[in-house]
């Protein structure tokens, strides 16, 4: 049995690539209308955020606990400019402020209780003034899915909101419906939600 994230996410990863390696869709529609700056991709997996982001002209720190997907995700980014960093966010929290902070599907079942609170609150903290933070998740369970694997609260876009420190003008605030097939080929929907916030610049006095 795994005892810790970088456990559980390395033995995840040693598999064949889980996902197509294209960026989020969410993340797309939400940061192409962006002037690229310095952006913090938050558990980068396999790094196609974080390549697509590179290519618009950001400069990326890319974050994972998974030393094995950091590994295939810079080969597969070879020459992009991107900082690939190591941290369980739940212990360090990379350094500096950034104009985009991403935290894409930040679900995690060894995650223990609050800790995906701590680590959107240190995300907001990391936003420069002017900057935008970009938090996108499931909002459930797929429609095929009768018995969840496990118990899990996924926070609504209001939850995070108010969680997260500092002052905030809410840009995107949205529940998606995905048609999606089931893993025995039955057709469902899953909900995602997606917030985009800006960090208020305060006018000086």
């Amino acid at each position: 049995m795994t005892s810790t994230a970088q456990e559980y996410w390395d033995d995840f990863y040693r598999e064949p690539p889980a996902w197509s390696g294209e960026p989020n869709p969410l993340l797309v529609r939400e940061t192409a209308d962006l002037a690229p700056g310095g952006a913090l991709d938050l558990g980068c997996g396999e790094g196609g955020d974080a390549i697509w982001l590179a290519g618009q002209g950001w400069r990326v720190t890319a974050v994972d606990v998974s030393e094995t997907v950091l590994r295939r995700a810079a080969v597969r980014a070879a020459g992009a400019d991107i900082d690939w960093q190591r941290h369980d966010l739940s212990r360090s929290f990379p350094a500096g402020s950034y104009d985009l902070v991403s935290a894409q599907f930040l679900h995690s079942p060894v995650a223990a209780d609050g800790e995906r609170d701590d680590i959107l609150r240190g995300a907001a903290k990391a936003v420069a003034p002017g900057g935008r933070l970009l938090v996108a998740g499931h909002a459930g369970w797929p429609s095929w899915l009768e018995n969840p694997p496990f118990d899990y609260h996924f926070p609504t876009t209001a939850e995070v909101l108010a969680l997260i420190p500092g002052d905030w003008q809410v840009e995107t605030d949205e529940t998606i419906v995905r048609e999606l097939t089931g893993p025995d080929g039955r057709q469902g929907t899953r909900k995602d939600n997606v917030l985009r916030v800006r960090h208020r610049v305060r006018a000086r006095r």
